[in-house]
């Protein structure tokens, strides 16, 4: 059973390694090739290197007794001339290597962040709600930039080792094949010793990954402008740093336990590797004085056996750094073979070009997947082409959770949303969310030119497009943008140099000109305007229901002042709807909705 179990694991540890170098090749076929021409030569070079200087050695001992000085000289010549050009050879190639690593190095690291990158996009929503997932990015980000292109690099020193022990085995063997024993025993405990301390490494990084992205978090909350203001109101600076402090503290500590324990083991096993080694050095010295071997061999055999434990011990070393490899190549795919929950359709659907019907939920319900509360029970709604509707109800009441599977950043766990009677998991994802213009409550602050900031709602179009003018001029951006000193060209945030930064409620306004430039048939606007003025708010939403037209449009604010403008009011509480109707029939009801208003109303009187 235990055979079995390591055959399956060893078959594991191979078929690892095949994705692991084509995403290597992939990234860069020329400099892979360059580096396994230079990995045969250098592999080459170290025999001829000792061979020709033994056929010196041999030369210079034997003829000179018989041979005057200027005939030895003329003989040994060639084979001098031969070790110099080998000699500038092997220069070069160690040169041209480093240029060869350095580029490809980082031709892989490149691409490997690209593939991460593209992994991020592919995600669900939900993963990056959830801490496991951020664990494997976060191991997946420490090993995809170096993991891959060191594998090539172990099995080039590999190759390039092997090779040159094999030529140096055959020279050994020839004096005696007993020390190919040799130095196997010398060499298999340091190796032994790094495979179990990788392990006992890989195991710690895993447990403590955690720990590690609370540092990380710490350290950016220190550094990052949108903490900035309370860090330094509330006097947290040396609180956060102190948690800092202790959390990389125990990090270091256990760290160093674990390195102080191998590398104690390790020299005992380098220590007995060279008493073994300078045994077997003694016995050629005395076969040497002995009159057995001469000068040149003496040379020969004992480069040969330096030469060959290094390569033995650094072909040993780069199968244990495959190994080490090979463990943690498993935090990469663990984080790539992630599989997304909001699929493709076998067979899309095509959108409507008009909507007709408009958008309804069925009976729809939805609980996360890491909690036991449903966030959201048997939803049933209809937003009718041209027509608004507004989203009420406290905060955790299930209104953003409602927008988020109309984006399909969701599936709902029971029921269906349609559009025109057709469930939106049958439309491409891409084009159904083409279709919705949404702009959250968190919306994003992009430290981009003001024009990039709103052409990002619709990248199709081209900058300098009038789209983008029209879209600001509707959201009131236009005001704020032409009075910053380069107008559109300005950089907006502090991030990067010439940088102007806006208020909230600027930014407010440049993110509701990103939702309106794109073209779609819905547009979601939830807590847009939470940082403007009362009138400010009253203005966009007046503007905003001359323009929709046949779009179906969603509200969600707190300020019902300005929910009185919707054709229908949803009220929600408890992820369910407990109320709906139009302004004035809600306020008839003197339920949840005229209560809330009432309470509004009284602070503007």
């Amino acid at each position: 059973m235990k055979v079995s179990q390591t055959i399956r694991n060893k078959l594991k540890v191979a078929i690892r390694f095949l994705p692991a170098l084509r995403l290597v090749w992939q990234s860069s076929p020329g400099w892979t090739i360059a580096r396994l021409v230079l990995v045969v030569v250098q592999g080459l070079i170290p025999l001829a290197l000792i061979y020709l200087a033994k056929l010196i050695i041999d030369t210079v001992t034997i003829n000179l007794k018989a041979s005057n000085p200027e005939q030895v000289f003329a003989q040994v010549l060639p084979l001098i001339i031969l070790a110099g050009v080998a000699t500038i050879i092997d220069s070069f190639c160690q040169s041209l290597n480093e240029l060869v690593n350095t580029a490809h190095a980082q031709k892989v690291t490149d691409y490997m962040q690209g593939i991460i990158h593209a992994k991020s996009i592919e995600a669900d929503l939900e993963y990056y709600e959830n801490a496991k997932y951020h664990d494997a990015l976060q191991r997946a980000q420490q090993e995809a930039p170096y993991r891959p292109p060191q594998i090539l690099t172990r099995l080039a020193q590999l190759v390039q080792n092997f090779i040159s022990l094999i030529a140096m085995v055959g020279l050994l063997v020839s004096l005696h094949w007993g020390i190919i024993g040799v130095l196997l025993v010398a060499t298999i405990p340091a190796v032994f010793v790094r495979m179990e301390y990788s392990r006992t490494m890989y195991s710690w990084q895993r447990k403590r990954t955690q720990l590690e992205r609370q540092s990380i978090y710490l350290g950016w909350m220190l550094t990052n402008e949108q903490f900035a203001k309370e860090v330094r109101l509330f006097n947290l600076g040396n609180w956060f740093s102190d948690q800092y402090d202790k959390i990389r503290s125990k990090l270091y500590q256990e760290k160093l336990g674990i390195s102080i324990k191998r590398s104690t083991t390790f020299f005992l096993a380098q220590a007995f590797a060279g008493i073994i080694i300078f045994i077997v050095f003694g016995l050629i010295i005395y076969q040497t004085i002995q009159g057995v071997l001469l000068l040149g061999d003496l040379v020969l055999y004992y480069q040969a056996l330096q030469r060959g434990q290094n390569n033995l011990k650094a072909t040993l070393t780069s199968v244990s750094g495959l190994y080490e490899d090979n463990l943690f190549l498993a935090n990469l795919y663990e984080f790539l073979d992630l599989k997304p929950r909001v699929v493709e359709p076998e067979y899309p659907k095509v959108l409507p070009l008009i909507l007709q019907q408009g958008i309804t939920f069925n009976n729809v319900s939805f609980q996360y997947t890491d909690s036991a509360r449903q966030a959201l029970k048997n939803i049933n709604l209809t937003i009718k082409p041209g027509e608004t509707i507004a989203l009420v109800g406290e905060n955790g009441s299930g209104k953003t959770t409602l927008i988020k599977l109309l984006c399909r950043l969701y599936d709902p766990t029971s029921g269906k949303i349609t559009i025109d009677g057709v469930d939106l998991r049958l439309f491409k994802i891409a084009d159904l969310r083409h279709q919705i213009s949404v702009i959250f409550q968190d919306y994003a602050k992009y430290h981009f030119s003001a024009e990039e900031n709103i052409r990002l709602g619709n990248i199709e179009i081209e900058s300098k497009d009038p789209n983008i003018l029209a879209a600001a001029i509707r959201s009131g951006a236009h005001d704020v943008i032409t009075k910053l000193p380069h107008g559109y060209d300005t950089i907006l945030g502090k991030l990067f140099d010439t940088g102007e930064e806006l208020s909230i409620g600027q930014w407010q306004k440049v993110a509701l000109a990103r939702a309106f430039l794109r073209d779609s048939k819905v547009i979601v606007l939830d807590e847009p305007t939470s940082a403007m003025d009362p009138k400010a708010e009253y203005e966009i939403f007046k503007k905003f229901r001359e323009l929709i037209k046949d779009q179906a449009a969603v509200l969600i604010t707190h300020r019902l002042s300005t929910v009185k403008m919707a054709d229908r009011i949803y009220v929600m509480d408890g992820g369910q709807i407990v109320e709906s109707g139009t302004h004035d029939e809600l306020i008839k009801l003197q339920k949840s909705y005229a209560h809330l208003f009432e309470t509004q109303a009284q602070n503007y009187r």
